[in-house]
C-alpha cells in the first residue's frame, strides 16, 4: 500500500490579544524592550524634573549665557589671541586647543615609543629585551598621575634656570645654538615668513593664510604621488615591470613645498637670552612638557604589550618564508610582519589613543591650561555654572573620542584581511 503524500499546513491565523505580549516569543522581545524603553525615558524625565526643581531652589537656571561674559583670568599656554579680558567661550576654546595639542602629541610619541618597545622586547639580545621588559613593568604598572608629577618635578627642579646661560661663566649651553631647556620651559625655534600673506579670520580661529596655502600644496602633492603609485601599479600589473618611482615621488612631495617656503622668505627666529629670560622662539612650557612626556611614556608601555601580542599573533612560518627569500631581519619585520600584525594592534591602539585624550584632563595637576582646568575648572568656579560646564566638558570629550574611534576605525577597515 502506497504511503499517501503529506503537505504541511499552515496553522490557523489567530486573532491577536494582549496575553500574546508575553506568551508569545513574536511580541516577547518586543514588549521587553519597550518596557525598558520607558522606564529608562521615564528615569531621565524624574532626573531633568529633579534638577530643574533643586536649581530653581538654589535661585538658579539652566543657562549657557555665562560663556558670553568676561573671563577674568589669563592662559599661560595658548594657540590662539587670548586675553583676561574675552569670554569665558574664548577661554573654552583656547582649553579645548591645548587639549588637541596635547593628545595628537602624546598620541604620535606613545605609538614610535611602544612600537620601539615592543618590537626590541622580542631582540634575540637578552639584555635588550630585559631592559625593554623593565620599562613595560615600571611604567604600566605605577599610576600615571605620578608619572606627570616626576617630570613636572624634573623640569620645575633638575633643569638650570634661564641665567645659567648668560656670560662667560655660563654654566649651561643651549642645543645646538636654538634649543634651551630651562626650569621656565623649553624654547625652540618659531617658524618666520618675510612675505606674510596676513591671517583668515574665521570668528574664533584666524589660521595663518601662509600655512594654510602651504597645507594645501603638501595636500596637492601627495595625491599626485598617490596617482603615480597607481599608475606605477597598473604598468607593473600590465608588464611585470614596476617603473622607477622613488626620484619622482622625491621630486613631487619636496620641490613644491620648498619652493613655496622659498617664496615666502621662510626663516626661522631663533630664542635669545635677554634679560633674566629666553625671548623670541617659541616657549614650550614645563607643564606641557610634564603632560606630554608622562602621558606618551606611560601609554607607550601599554602600546608595546600591544605590538608584541600582534607580533606573536603570525606564524612563524611568515619570518622563515621571508628569511628565505634572502630578506634581512630588519626588513622581515617592517615588510612581512608588521604590516600583518596591524590587523591585531589596531584594535587596541583605538582604546590606548581615547585613554591618552581623556587623560589630558590631568594637566591640572601641573598648571596646564587644557579643558578640563579652563571650562570645568575656573570658569564653573567664577560664574557657578557647574552643571552647564560638566555638561560641554563631557559633549566635547565625547565628540573627541567618537572622531577619534571613527577615524581608526577607518584606518583598521584598510589595513585589514579583504575577502574575496
Amino acid at each position: 500500500m502506497a504511503n499517501a503524500l503529506t503537505f504541511p499546513t499552515r496553522e490557523p491565523h489567530q486573532a491577536f490579544r494582549l496575553s500574546m505580549l508575553l506568551n508569545d516569543s513574536r511580541y516577547r522581545s518586543y514588549t521587553i524592550q519597550i518596557f525598558v524603553l520607558m522606564c529608562l525615558m521615564l528615569g531621565i524625565a524624574w532626573l531633568v524634573d529633579n534638577t530643574v526643581r533643586n536649581l530653581a531652589l538654589l535661585g538658579k537656571d539652566f543657562s549657557f549665557s555665562f560663556l558670553w561674559s568676561t573671563a577674568g583670568y589669563d592662559i599661560n599656554q595658548r594657540l590662539i589671541a587670548y586675553d583676561a579680558q574675552m569670554t569665558h567661550g574664548r577661554a573654552a576654546v583656547v582649553g579645548l586647543l591645548n587639549t588637541v595639542v596635547l593628545a595628537v602629541l602624546s598620541c604620535v610619541l606613545a605609538a614610535i615609543i611602544g612600537v620601539a618597545a615592543g618590537v626590541l622586547r622580542l631582540s634575540g639580545n637578552p639584555i635588550v629585551a630585559r631592559l625593554m621588559t623593565v620599562y613595560v613593568e615600571v611604567f604600566r604598572n605605577i599610576p600615571l598621575l605620578l608619572w606627570i608629577l616626576v617630570f613636572g618635578a624634573i623640569m620645575s627642579e633638575a633643569v638650570p634656570a634661564p641665567n645659567a646661560f648668560k656670560g662667560e661663566n655660563a654654566t649651561a649651553s643651549m642645543i645646538l645654538s636654538a634649543v634651551a631647556i630651562t626650569n621656565r620651559g623649553v624654547f625652540i625655534p618659531e617658524p618666520l615668513f618675510a612675505r606674510d600673506l596676513g591671517t583668515l579670520n574665521l570668528g574664533i580661529l584666524e589660521p595663518s593664510l601662509n600655512a594654510l596655502v602651504i597645507l594645501l600644496v603638501v595636500i596637492g602633492c601627495v595625491f599626485v604621488n598617490r596617482a603615480l603609485m597607481r599608475h606605477a601599479s597598473r604598468v607593473q600589473s600590465q608588464t611585470g615591470i614596476r617603473p622607477a618611482t622613488w626620484w619622482k615621488s622625491a621630486i613631487i612631495l619636496t620641490a613644491p613645498p620648498l619652493l613655496l617656503l622659498w617664496a615666502f622668505g621662510f626663516h626661522l627666529g631663533y630664542p635669545e637670552l635677554r634679560g633674566f629670560n629666553f625671548q623670541g622662539g617659541l616657549q614650550l612650557r614645563n607643564s606641557l612638557i610634564a603632560m606630554w612626556l608622562g602621558l606618551s611614556i606611560y601609554t607607550g608601555a601599554f602600546i608595546a604589550e600591544n605590538v608584541r601580542a600582534g607580533i606573536l599573533a603570525i606564524s612563524k612560518g611568515q619570518t622563515e618564508a621571508a628569511h628565505a627569500l634572502g630578506l634581512r631581519p630588519g626588513k622581515t619585520m617592517r615588510l612581512v610582519i608588521l604590516p600583518q600584525a596591524l590587523r591585531v594592534i589596531v584594535p587596541p591602539l583605538i582604546s590606548q589613543y581615547l585613554n591618552i585624550t581623556k587623560n589630558t584632563s590631568l594637566g591640572l595637576a601641573v598648571g596646564y591650561m587644557d579643558l578640563r582646568s579652563t571650562l570645568g575648572g575656573i570658569s564653573i568656579n567664577q560664574t557657578g555654572r557647574e552643571l552647564e560646564g560638566m555638561l560641554l566638558i563631557m559633549l566635547i570629550y565625547l565628540a573627541l573620542s567618537l572622531i577619534i574611534s571613527g577615524s581608526m576605525n577607518v584606518y583598521n577597515a584598510r589595513v585589514g584581511l579583504k575577502e574575496r
